[in-house]
């Protein structure tokens, strides 16, 4: 009897399984032909039934409120998407784990596991000295992926697309490696340029390389995050204005939306952990220059 009944729960839970899987599919299935109708219309929209492209006017920084005139006290799209990745990081953080469920929701264990995530690329990649400093590589690890992510919301604006945006963030995890370089070693933080494995004839030569490399590395840094989602963006315009202009016919363009729609969500996500993860680097190099 027990051996039947065993047999009884693992049918039923397989059948659960089955059930929630085909689900799953489905909501899958219907969430991308909402995307493809979402886009079609936006695309045929925006193209009017002409070929008239322009994938760089998505990237313009523009008055919030209309008007011309942009001062620094301005309110713009800038400002407004960067102000939403701030909320949406509050939302995810503050507001998903407010509860502190021993069974989680979905938001804290979202929040749970990306804290867990970057806390452990840390601790491997910079070594267990380095978790004090996990908080800031941690803001900077979710302003970049909620920004991304906000991105990829037809209309809105991808503030980590700008090389002002993320050319601050570049120079932030540069300064603040650099200082905490000299204040941890001294003079001593300079033997990181100086390779001693080397012979002595190619230690100057070596030591200019890796001077010039270090000093390159805000550039890489802000150019890396930037240029991939600007491009990403504007293969997206492109392909959505050759739908617009071809109408009924623009099923091929509108496919090709949807597949490129994909690759730039995992995009996103995979130039997040490329900041976090060279940051870890950087860290450890300013904890442990001799090495």
């Amino acid at each position: 009897m027990r051996t039947r009944r065993i047999k009884v729960v693992a049918s039923e839970s397989t059948n659960t399984t089955g059930t929630q899987s085909k689900g799953n599919g489905r909501v899958i299935a219907y969430g991308l032909i909402a995307l493809a109708v979402v886009l079609f219309g936006l695309a045929y929209a925006d193209g009017y039934g002409k070929l008239a492209i322009a994938p760089m006017d998505q990237f313009k920084v523009k008055p919030l409120f209309g008007g011309d005139t942009i001062a620094w006290y301005t309110p713009t799209n800038v400002t407004f998407w960067l102000g939403m990745s701030i909320l949406s990081i509050f939302a995810l953080m503050v507001m998903g784990t407010r509860g502190r469920a021993v069974v989680p929701s979905r938001g804290q264990s979202m929040a749970e596991l990306s804290y867990g995530f970057v806390r452990k690329m840390v601790e491997d990649v910079a070594g267990k000295d380095a978790l004090p400093y996990f908080p800031f590589i941690f803001t900077a690890f979710l302003f970049i992926l909620s920004a991304n992510f906000l991105g990829l919301i037809p209309s809105s604006f991808t503030t980590t697309s700008h090389i002002a945006v993320t050319a601050i963030l570049a120079m932030g995890v540069f300064f603040t490696v650099t200082v905490l370089g000299f204040v941890k070693s001294g003079f001593g933080f300079l033997s990181l340029f100086w390779v001693a494995s080397a012979p002595l004839a190619l230690r100057p030569v070596l030591a200019i390389i890796e001077l010039i490399s270090y000093f390159v590395r805000p550039v890489s840094h802000s150019i890396r995050l930037a240029g991939n989602l600007m491009a990403g963006h504007a293969v997206l315009k492109v392909f959505a204005g050759f739908a617009g202009a071809m109408g009924l016919a623009g099923i091929a363009p509108i496919l090709g939306v949807v597949a490129i729609y994909g690759l730039e969500v995992l995009v996103s996500a995979i130039q997040a952990y490329v900041f976090t993860i060279l940051t870890c680097v950087y860290l450890k190099d300013a904890l442990h220059p001799h090495h």
